[in-house]
C-alpha cells in the first residue's frame, strides 16, 4: 500500500509540474505576442454611419475623412478604450430619407452588430433616430440641425454635435432689431427641418414685435414662390433650403430682380463658400448672374471651428486639424467640398462617442457587463452610453462640446456677409448670454441697410394757395359789395321805392350774403394753416356761417316771394282782404327759418360733433430711383353719422329751393307796389336754387379732390351772392343815380327844381323817381293819344261835311240837330275832343304839358283804356 501510494503521489506530482510548465509557456508566448502585435486581441466595436456624399447637402465629402481621422487617433490611444477598436461601416445616404431607409435596414440586419448609429442630414437623422429606439441604439449625428430632433419624447436616444437650427433664430432676431426691421418674409424648402425652424422663428419674432408678412414654400421648383415674394414687396427675406435648392432660388431671384440695394437675404451658413459658383445643370443662370444675385446676403452659421488656439481631447488645435484634413482631402478645393465647414463637428462626434464609451467600461464591469456584450435587446448598455454622452464635456476642434437636455450642442453663432464674392465675418452672437460682438464692417449697396419695406411717406394734400388767395380776393370784394349795398339800403330807407321793396328783408339778404362769403375763408383753411387741435373749430365755422348765411339770404327772398304768391294768386275777394301787408309777418317767417337752422345745427353739434377724419389715397411712386412711396392724405370735417345729417339738411334745404322756384314761376306776371322788386327776387331765387342743386352733389363727388371741391363750392357761393346782390341792389342804385342826374339837369337847364320842391312841400307829399318816370311815360303816351284823337276829329269833320252835302242834295232829309247827346261816342269809346282845353283841366296845363304832381294813379289809368 505504501508503495502504491508513493507511486501514485509521484505520478500526480509529475502531472502538476507539466501543467504548470505549459501555463507558464503559454503566458510567456501571449505576453511576447501582445508586445509584438498590440492590436491583436482588441475587441471591435462597430459604428454604423450614413454619410451624404451627394444630394441636397453633400456633407459626407469632408465629414467622412474627418471622422476617419478621429477614428485613427482614437484607436492609437492607449488611454481610451484600450481593449477595444472602433470600426466605421458607412454608406452614402444621398441626403434622401427613402435611400436612408434601405441603408438602415442593411445596417441593422447585416452582421456585425452596430453599437451606435451616426447619420448626417436632418431628414435622414429624423428617420434613423425615430427607428433607433426600437433597437435600443444611441444615435449621434454630426450634421443635423432640425429643431424637431430636440423632441426627447419622439427621439429619446438622439444626440448631435451640430447645434439645432433654432440656434440661428435668436441671432436673426438680434440682427433684425439691430437694423430696425419689423417686417420680414420667408421662403423655405418643404422639409421638416426647415418647417420646424421656421415655426420657431415665427414664435421668436412675434415675441420681439416683428411681423412675418410673407411666408412662401416650395418642394422642388421655387419659381412661383420667388414671384410671390416679388409681388408682395418682400424686402428682408429669410431663406431656408439646402445648397442645391439655393442655386435654383437665386437663379429665379436674378430673373425677378429680387436683389440689390432694396433687398437683404438671410441664408444658412453651412453652404460651401463658393456654392453659387458651382455649375449646376438644373439652372440656366451663369456664374456671373448668380454672383450678382447673391451679393450682400447675410449668413448665420454655428461656430464650427474653435477660433482659439487650444489643444483639446485629441491633442490637436483647430488649425492643425484643418491642415491634416486638407492633406486627407488630397488637395481638393475646400470651397467645392461639401461639408467642409461641418468637418470639425464630425471629428468631435467620433471623439464624443469614444470618450463616452470609455466612460462606460467601469460601470459596466461593475455590473458584470462588457461593451462587446451589446445587442439590440440590451437596454442596460444603451442606458450607460446615454448617461455618458449626456454628461460629456470636453474641448474639441469645434470648441467646447457639451449637450443640453435635448441632446443638442450649445455653441456660438457666426455672422458673415458676402462682400465682393467672398464671405466676411461681421460679428458673433452668444445666445446663452445674449451678447452680440459686432465688428462694424458690414457693407451695403446703398449707404445704409435697406428698409424692411418700401418706405411710405405720408404726405397731406393741401389746398392750392394760389387758388385760395384768388377765391379769397373775390370773396372779400363780394363782402365789400355787400357792405356797400347794405349801406345804400339803410341810407335810402326813407325813399318810397326803397320802402316798397321791404328794405329790412333786403338788409337780411345782404347780411346773409356776406356771411356766406365769409364761409369761403374757413372753407379754404386746412392743416397747412392750423393745428389739428384747432381744425374742428374751423369745421364749426364753416357749418354755421354757411347755414345761417343761407337762412338769412335765401330765407328773406323766400319770404318775399311767398307773400306775393299768397296775396296775388288768390281769388279777387280773398285778394282784397289780404292786400294789407303786415311787415312783422315777413320778419317772423324769416325768424322761423333761422330758428330751425340754429336748432338743427345745435343738435348736430351736441349729439354728433364734427371732428377730423383722414382719407388715404393710393400710394404713389416718386420720380427717380428712390425706395419710397408717397401716401397722400386728406383731412375732412366729418362726424360719426355725417351722411345722415347731410341727408336731413340737404332734404330740408332742397325742399325750400324747389318751393322757391315754384313760387317764383307762379308770380312772374304779378305786379304790385307793396313789394316792387319781387321779379328780381325771383331771378335771384332761380340763380341760388340752380347753383345749390348742382353744387351740393358735385362737391360730394369731388370731396377727394381738394382743389376742385373748394373751387366748385366757393365759386358757386360767390356767383350766387354776386348775382343776388346785383339783381336786388344795382337797379335801385342805378335808378337813384339816374334821378339825381335828371334833377341836376332840370335844375341847370329849366330851373324847375325849386318850383317842384316847393310844390312838393305845399302838397306835403314826397315825389320819388319812380313816380316821375311813370309821369313822363304817361306824358309821352298822352301826346300819342292826342295825335290819334286829332286824326279822329279830322275824320269826323270830313264825315260831317259829307253828311251836310248829302243833306243839301236831298232836302227831304231832316237837318242835323246840334244835340250834345247825339255827338257822344258809343259806350266804351273815348270822348272826341278838338283841343286840349276840352280835357279835364287838372290833367293838362295851358302850355299843353302834364303836371307831374297831378299824375294820380286813378287818372293815369284812363290813359291805358
Amino acid at each position: 500500500m505504501p508503495t502504491m501510494a508513493k507511486l501514485s503521489w509521484q505520478h500526480h506530482s509529475r502531472g502538476r509540474r507539466l501543467v504548470s510548465t505549459s501555463y507558464f509557456v503559454l503566458a510567456t508566448l501571449t505576453l511576447l505576442f501582445s508586445w509584438s502585435c498590440p492590436v491583436l486581441g482588441k475587441k471591435k466595436l462597430y459604428i454604423g454611419a450614413l454619410f451624404p456624399m451627394s444630394g441636397g447637402w453633400p456633407g459626407g465629402q469632408a465629414c467622412l475623412p474627418a471622422a476617419q481621422m478621429a477614428l485613427d487617433l482614437v484607436n492609437k490611444r492607449t488611454d481610451i478604450l484600450p481593449d477595444y477598436e472602433l470600426e466605421l461601416i458607412y454608406y452614402d445616404s444621398m441626403c434622401d430619407p427613402g435611400e436612408a431607409t434601405k441603408l438602415l435596414y442593411d445596417l441593422l440586419y447585416t452582421e456585425p452588430i452596430k453599437i451606435v448609429l451616426m447619420p448626417g442630414c436632418s431628414s435622414v437623422s429624423t428617420l434613423v433616430a425615430e427607428a433607433a429606439r426600437m433597437w435600443n441604439l444611441i444615435v449621434l449625428s454630426y450634421g443635423s440641425s432640425s429643431p424637431a430632433l430636440s423632441n426627447r419624447q419622439r427621439f429619446p436616444t438622439f444626440f448631435r454635435t451640430h447645434p439645432s437650427a433654432t440656434l440661428h433664430n435668436p441671432t436673426r432676431v438680434q440682427l433684425f432689431q439691430k437694423w430696425k426691421w419689423t417686417k420680414i418674409a420667408t421662403i423655405q424648402q418643404t422639409t421638416e427641418v426647415f418647417t420646424s425652424t421656421l415655426d420657431d422663428l415665427e414664435q421668436r419674432v412675434k415675441e420681439a414685435g416683428i411681423e412675418i408678412s410673407v411666408r412662401q414654400s416650395f418642394l422642388t421648383d421655387p419659381a412661383v414662390a420667388v414671384k410671390n415674394l416679388k409681388r408682395q414687396d418682400a424686402r428682408i427675406i429669410v431663406g431656408l433650403f439646402y445648397e442645391t435648392e439655393a442655386r435654383k432660388v437665386f437663379c429665379e431671384v436674378y430673373k425677378e430682380k429680387l436683389y440689390g440695394k432694396k433687398y437683404v437675404w438671410f441664408l444658412i451658413g453651412w453652404y460651401a463658400d463658393n456654392w453659387f459658383k458651382i455649375k449646376d445643370p438644373s439652372i440656366n443662370c451663369t456664374v456671373e448672374q448668380m454672383t450678382e444675385a447673391v451679393e450682400g446676403h447675410v449668413t448665420t452659421e454655428i461656430v464650427m471651428l474653435n477660433p482659439e488656439t487650444v489643444r483639446g481631447a485629441s491633442n490637436l488645435t483647430s488649425q492643425e486639424f484643418l491642415a491634416q484634413l486638407m492633406s486627407k482631402l488630397g488637395g481638393k478645393n475646400p470651397e467645392e467640398t461639401g461639408g467642409f465647414q461641418e468637418a470639425p463637428l464630425a471629428y468631435d462626434a467620433v471623439w464624443a462617442l469614444a470618450l463616452a464609451l470609455n466612460k462606460t467600461v467601469g460601470p459596466l464591469k461593475a455590473k458584470g457587463r462588457r461593451l462587446e456584450d451589446f445587442n439590440y435587446n440590451n437596454k442596460d448598455i444603451t442606458a450607460e452610453i446615454y448617461r455618458a454622452l449626456n454628461t460629456s464635456s470636453f474641448e474639441g476642434v469645434s470648441g467646447h462640446v457639451v449637450f443640453d437636455a435635448q441632446g443638442s450642442r450649445m455653441a456660438w453663432t457666426l455672422i458673415e456677409q458676402l462682400q465682393g464674392g467672398s464671405y466676411k465675418k461681421i460679428g458673433y452672437f452668444d445666445m446663452t448670454k445674449g451678447n452680440l460682438s459686432w465688428y462694424g464692417n458690414d457693407r451695403w449697396i446703398g449707404s445704409d441697410p435697406p428698409a424692411d419695406q418700401t418706405v411710405v411717406i405720408q404726405k397731406f394734400r393741401y389746398l392750392s394757395q394760389k387758388l385760395f388767395v384768388s377765391v379769397s380776393v373775390f370773396a372779400g370784394l363780394g363782402i365789400l359789395m355787400g357792405i356797400v349795398c347794405l349801406t345804400f339800403n339803410i341810407y335810402n330807407s326813407n325813399v318810397r321805392y326803397i320802402q316798397n321793396s321791404q328794405p329790412y328783408l333786403n338788409n337780411m339778404t345782404a347780411v346773409g350774403c356776406m356771411m356766406a362769403l365769409a364761409a369761403v375763408f374757413p372753407l379754404g383753411i386746412d392743416g397747412l394753416h392750423v393745428r389739428n387741435s384747432q381744425f374742428p373749430v374751423v369745421c364749426q365755422f364753416r357749418l354755421w356761417l354757411l347755414g345761417l348765411g343761407f337762412s338769412l339770404a335765401y330765407g328773406s327772398m323766400f319770404t318775399k316771394i311767398w307773400w306775393v304768391h299768397t296775396v296775388f294768386t288768390k281769388k279777387d275777394e280773398k285778394k282784397d282782404k289780404r292786400k294789407h301787408l303786415e311787415p312783422w309777418k315777413l320778419y317772423a317767417t324769416v325768424g322761423v327759418l333761422l330758428v330751425i337752422d340754429i336748432l338743427s345745427l345745435m343738435v348736430w353739434q351736441i349729439v354728433d360733433p364734427l371732428h377730423i377724419t383722414v382719407e388715404k389715397f393710393t400710394k404713389e411712386a416718386p420720380k427717380g430711383d428712390v425706395d419710397e412711396l408717397i401716401e397722400p392724405l386728406l383731412q375732412h370735417c366729418s362726424s360719426e353719422k355725417m351722411n345722415t345729417w347731410l341727408g336731413v339738411v340737404y332734404g330740408y334745404k332742397g325742399l325750400l329751393l324747389l318751393l322757391g322756384i315754384f313760387l317764383a314761376y307762379e308770380t312772374k306776371s304779378v305786379s304790385t307796389e307793396k313789394i316792387n322788386d319781387h321779379r328780381a327776387v325771383g331771378m335771384a331765387i332761380y340763380n341760388v336754387s340752380v347753383l345749390c342743386m348742382i353744387t351740393a352733389p358735385v362737391t360730394m363727388i369731388l370731396s377727394s379732390k381738394q382743389d376742385a371741391s373748394f373751387a366748385f363750392a366757393s365759386l358757386a357761393i360767390i356767383f350766387s351772392v354776386y348775382i343776388t346782390l346785383v339783381v336786388l341792389f344795382v337797379p335801385k342804385m342805378w335808378c337813384n343815380q339816374c334821378q339825381q342826374r335828371r334833377q341836376m339837369r332840370r335844375l341847370i337847364t329849366r330851373g324847375e327844381w325849386q318850383s317842384d320842391q316847393q310844390e312838393t312841400m305845399k302838397t306835403g307829399s314826397s315825389t320819388n323817381n319812380n313816380d316821375e318816370e311813370k309821369s313822363r311815360q304817361l306824358e309821352r303816351e298822352n301826346k300819342e293819344l292826342q295825335k290819334i284823337i286829332q286824326e279822329k276829329e279830322e275824320r269826323v269833320s270830313e264825315l260831317r261835311n259829307q253828311l251836310s252835302e248829302r243833306q243839301a242834295l236831298s232836302p227831304s232829309l231832316p237837318a242835323p240837330q246840334n244835340d250834345p247827346k247825339s255827338l257822344l261816342p258809343p259806350p266804351g269809346y273815348p270822348l272826341a275832343v278838338s283841343d286840349n282845353h276840352s280835357l279835364p283841366p287838372t290833367l293838362y296845363q295851358p302850355d299843353g304839358k302834364i303836371n307831374r304832381n297831378s299824375c294820380h294813379p286813378g287818372r293815369l289809368q284812363l290813359l291805358y283804356k
